[in-house]
C-alpha cells in the first residue's frame, strides 16, 4: 500500500502533536542553551548550540515564527558575546563565522517551514476534495435501505485518496432494494472515471428495468459505449425483492458468502460464472441470476479482491475470509457496523496493518420492518 489509512492516521496524529507544542520545543531548546552556557562560565562556549532552535521551528511553527525564532537567537548570541569573551578577541571572524553559519541555518529552517506550510494547504485541498468526490460518487447509503440493514467500510489505497477503483451502491427501487458492488482493473483517474460510468448506469438502469438481468445488461452496455481505456469491472449484483431470499448475478466478482446465526458460513458459488462487464463482446448472451434463501438474522458479506488478496508479512498466506468472518459477523445482524470493523480489523492484522489494494467489505442482512403501532381507541365517553 503506498499510503494505508493507518499510516495517515498516524501521521495526522504526529503532526497534531508538534503542532500543538508550537513554540515551546525550540525557546526551551534555546533557554536550555542559555542556561548551560551561563552554568559552565566564560570558559566554555556553548551559545552556538542555539542553532538547533530555527530547525525545530521549522517543524512546529510557521515559517513567520520560525524567522521570529531565528531572529531572538541571533540575538541572544549577540548578548552573551561579551560573557562569552568573543568581544575581548581583537579579530571578529569567530563572531561574524558564527552569526553567517547561524543564519544560513535560519534561512534554510524558514524555507523548509514555508514549504511544509505550502505542503499541508495543497494536502488539504485534496484530501477535501477526494471527499467531496467520494460523496458524489458513492453517496454512502444510510444504514438502513429498505427492509436491509447494511454497513460498509470503504478504504482506498492511493496516496491522499478517499476513492479508487472499488465500487459499492444499494438502492431502494420499486423492484426491491439492489445492491452493486465491484473492483475496476487498473487503479488511478481511468479506474475512478471508470466507477463513475458503472454507478451512474447502474442508479438509472436499477430504478427504470424490471429484472436483475437487464439492469447488469444496461449497465454492462453503458461500459462498453463509454469506456474506451479497455478496463473492464468485475461485478456482483444483487436484489432483495421477496422476504426469506436473495437474488444474485455474477460478472467475474469475488462470490459472496453468506454468513447464518450460528456462525456457519456458505459460499456463494455462481452456477453460471461470468466475465466481467465491459468483454461482453468475448462472449454471447448473458449470465443467469439465482436464487438463496436467507433467514432472518443471516448476513450477507460482499467484498472486493483487495480484502481475500491481503497477504500475511509473516508467511504469506493470503487472507482467509470464509474462516475468519463466520464468528465476527455471527448473530450482529441487528449491529453490522461493530460487525464490519471487526472484520477490517482483523484483516489489518494479518496483512501486518497496512493493505496493498483498495477494499470493500459490504454486510447485508435483510430485516422487515416491524409493523406500525395503532393507537389506542378513545375512551368512551359515559
Amino acid at each position: 500500500m503506498k499510503i494505508a489509512w493507518l499510516s495517515r492516521a498516524l501521521q495526522r496524529v504526529e503532526g497534531e502533536y508538534l503542532a500543538r507544542m508550537g513554540l515551546s520545543l525550540p525557546l526551551a531548546s534555546m533557554a536550555l542553551v542559555v542556561l548551560a552556557d551561563l552554568v559552565e562560565g566564560r570558559d566554555h562556549f556553548l551559545t552556538p548550540g542555539i542553532v538547533v532552535a530555527p530547525p525545530l521551528a521549522a517543524i512546529t511553527v510557521t515559517w513567520r515564527k520560525t524567522l521570529f525564532v531565528g531572529v531572538l537567537g541571533l540575538l541572544v548570541q549577540a548578548a552573551l558575546a561579551p560573557y562569552d569573551g568573543i568581544t575581548d578577541i581583537p579579530d571578529h571572524d569567530v563572531f561574524f563565522g558564527q552569526a553567517f553559519a547561524y543564519a544560513f541555518v535560519t534561512l534554510f529552517s524558514v524555507y523548509i517551514a514555508w514549504r511544509r506550510e505550502t505542503g499541508a494547504k495543497a494536502f488539504t485541498a485534496i484530501a477535501s476534495v477526494a471527499e467531496a468526490a467520494q460523496h458524489a460518487l458513492m453517496r454512502p447509503p444510510e444504514p438502513r435501505v429498505g427492509p436491509v440493514r447494511l454497513a460498509v467500510r470503504y478504504v482506498s489505497a492511493a496516496d491522499a485518496a478517499q476513492i479508487g477503483g472499488d465500487l459499492y451502491a444499494v438502492l431502494e427501487t420499486p423492484h426491491g432494494v439492489r445492491a452493486l458492488i465491484g473492483d475496476v482493473r487498473g487503479k488511478g483517474l481511468a479506474a475512478v472515471q471508470t466507477s463513475a460510468v458503472v454507478l451512474g448506469a447502474f442508479r438509472e438502469a436499477a430504478f427504470d428495468e424490471g429484472g436483475l438481468d437487464t439492469v447488469a445488461a444496461r449497465v454492462d452496455t453503458s461500459v462498453g459505449r463509454h469506456v474506451t481505456t479497455g478496463d473492464f469491472i468485475t461485478a456482483l449484483f444483487a436484489q432483495f425483492d421477496t422476504p426469506g431470499s436473495v437474488e444474485l448475478l455474477h460478472y467475474g466478482h469475488v462470490a459472496p458468502l453468506l454468513v447464518s446465526t450460528d456462525g456457519t458460513v456458505q459460499t456463494l458459488d455462481p452456477a453460471d460464472p461470468w466475465v466481467p462487464l465491459g468483454l461482453k463482446d468475448l462472449v454471447p448472451a448473458g449470465p443467469a441470476p439465482w436464487r438463496v434463501p436467507m433467514r432472518p438474522g443471516d448476513v450477507l458479506v460482499l467484498c472486493t479482491d483487495g480484502v481475500i488478496e491481503a497477504r500475511s508479512p509473516v508467511d504469506g498466506t493470503f487472507y482467509p475470509l470464509g474462516e475468519r468472518v463466520g464468528p465476527l459477523v455471527a448473530g450482529a445482524h441487528s449491529d453490522l457496523d461493530a460487525a464490519v470493523e471487526r472484520v477490517y480489523a482483523d484483516l489489518l492484522r494479518h496483512a501486518g496493518g497496512s493493505l496493498s489494494d483498495d477494499v470493500v467489505l459490504l454486510l447485508l442482512s435483510p430485516q422487515p420492518r416491524p409493523l406500525p403501532m395503532h393507537p389506542q381507541d378513545p375512551p368512551i365517553p359515559l
